[in-house]
């Protein structure tokens, strides 16, 4: 047990970086800004795994030797405690009035009509009772240990679920501009994380087109500009046979298709651009995804890459303001609110190699070469609203803002275990429950001949914790009308030890040792 809570609180102790530091399977595009704003810092937290903690070796390493230790644990217990359910309840100590609960009182009854009238009577109470002698001993309560076993083996099977999910699963992330389709094959994913188990053939074949991405924002007041509602209209298809259905995919609603929970987890703006290269020809027609800068009012940047263009190849880089104002000063441009209620855009233009030709891979988001194949157009700066076409010095060609679409960063995240992880889930709440709600009782009851004919009945009670009210009921049952008012009978103790601790061993003590024996358990 020290073992697994120290694993417990590792675990909690690796999940920190995770919570805190952005992670590729969740946001590869805050992890490449982390990379750009500490470029220090960034590649030993990269080389600890610490933008993809939940993958790491260190933090399966430590899952691994919790899920073994628990299984230590629980497994011997499991087979122990139902050993003891099927064991006898224990036989009645020598001296009930040393228990923490005992009362003692005679009646005109026989022994033989006491102790089958405290048999039925504890029976149907769901004692678990056995006759012995001139005792009965009963024993009930063992669903709150059945309940922190079922606990404890909810764990078990939540981890196992866990482990299950990473390892047949898979998740990835993919940006979708306004208008266009979705389809589920790998190609199709910017990033995609498989479990180690996972085929890629057996990807559900399922679509998503996006229609329209629309926010809201507060436009009065200290919270002005801020977000308050997100909401993607989606048509999605679960195989290209199925009927497309409509779905509005909001923040912590995600849409379940092909097996797969898709979720919205970013936004921004994607331009739409058309350029043309010195011949009048398009060399680029199409809406490019701008990264925010900011999201306070969402001013975005961007690359646009027209390799077709002839006779040399052109490229941009632009600056998007969704609501362009004068700053205060009157200098330069700023955006007053991240709504594009008056959007422009200022390209820097570029011409040269751009290098996709080479072979190696580019950054979509990112101009390579710049000062070397790649060379500044003089004069080649320009403010586009939309609807606006800059022409380039020299005939170098022309660019046109033909408007601005938006794009969302849709989450993929296929988990076969997660229907098993959340009955292991509602499994673990149900049985920490019953573990602290029911408690351990037993009942003694012992019947004996007395003075002048009559019966004394010893009544002794042991509650796991506290005393219920549950023994003075039983009591009261037992007694009956004929006996109640009458005078108790002297406690076989008359020395009047307090009852406490271990007093179910002083108890089963003979009399006189000064020494108890050890519980008949």
């Amino acid at each position: 047990m020290r073992t697994a809570l120290i694993l417990l609180f590792l675990v909690a102790l690796g999940a920190v970086p995770g919570s805190i530091l952005p992670q590729r399977g969740q946001a590869p595009e805050k992890v490449a800004a982390y990379f750009a704003d500490h470029k220090t810092v960034a590649p030993w937290f990269d080389r600890l795994s610490l933008f993809d903690v939940f993958a790491a070796p260190w933090f399966a390493a430590i899952y691994i030797l919790l899920f073994v230790s628990l299984a230590g644990c629980v497994l011997p217990r499991a087979v122990k405690h139902y050993r003891s359910m099927r064991a006898r309840p224990p036989a009645a100590p020598r001296n009930l009035g040393r228990l923490p609960q005992s009362e003692s009182y005679e009646t005109d009854a026989s022994p033989e009509e006491v102790l089958a009238e405290a048999r039925a009577l504890l029976r149907k109470r769901r004692f678990r009772v056995d006759a012995e002698g001139d005792a009965v001993a009963s024993e009930k309560g063992y669903l709150g240990e059945t309940g922190n076993l079922v606990f404890h083996l909810a764990l078990l099977a939540l981890l196992f679920a866990l482990g299950m999910g990473n390892l047949f699963g898979y998740r990835g992330n993919v940006v979708v501009t306004e208008g266009r389709t979705f389809a589920n094959a790998l190609s199709h994913y910017d990033q995609f994380t498989p479990g180690r188990a996972f085929d890629t053939d057996e990807m559900a074949p399922f679509s998503i087109s996006l229609d329209k991405f629309s926010a809201k924002y507060e436009v009065s007041g200290d919270k002005r500009g801020q977000a308050t509602d997100f909401q993607a209209r989606l048509r999605y298809r679960d195989s290209p046979d199925s009927p497309e259905r409509r779905y509005d995919l909001k923040v912590n609603h995600p849409l379940k298709a092909g097996g797969a929970k898709i979720y919205l987890i970013n936004h921004g703006y994607a331009p739409t651009f058309t350029v043309r290269d010195a011949k009048g020809q398009v060399a680029y027609q199409d809406s490019v995804p701008f990264l925010p800068m900011e999201t306070r009012t969402y001013t975005s940047e961007g690359v646009i890459k027209a390799p077709d263009a002839a006779p040399e190849q052109l490229a941009f880089y632009a600056i998007l303001w969704p609501t362009a104002v004068a700053s205060g000063d009157g200098k330069q441009i700023v955006s007053a609110f991240p709504d594009a209620l008056r959007p422009v855009v200022t390209v820097s233009s570029f011409k040269g190699d751009i290098g996709l030709d080479s072979g190696a891979p580019q950054s979509v988001y990112k101009l390579e070469g710049i000062g070397k194949t790649l060379q500044p157009i003089k004069g080649g700066q320009k403010l586009l609203k939309p609807g606006e076409t800059f022409t380039l010095p020299g005939g170098a060609g022309s660019i046109t803002f033909d408007g601005l679409k938006q794009w969302t960063s849709l989450s993929i995240n296929h988990d076969p275990g997660r229907i098993p992880a959340l009955i292991a889930a509602i499994l673990a709440v149900v049985g920490v429950a019953a573990s602290f709600a029911v408690r351990r009782r037993r009942v003694w009851v012992r019947a004996s001949a007395g003075k002048g004919g009559r019966t004394v009945v010893q009544v002794g009670g042991l509650t796991l914790g506290h005393p219920t009210a549950e023994f003075d009921d039983i009591v009261t049952a037992l007694r009956g009308p004929r006996d109640a008012g009458k005078a108790p009978a002297a406690d076989a103790d008359e020395d009047g030890a307090d009852a406490g601790p271990g007093a179910a061993e002083r108890a089963d003590a003979e009399p006189g040792t000064g020494s108890a024996t050890e519980p008949k358990e």
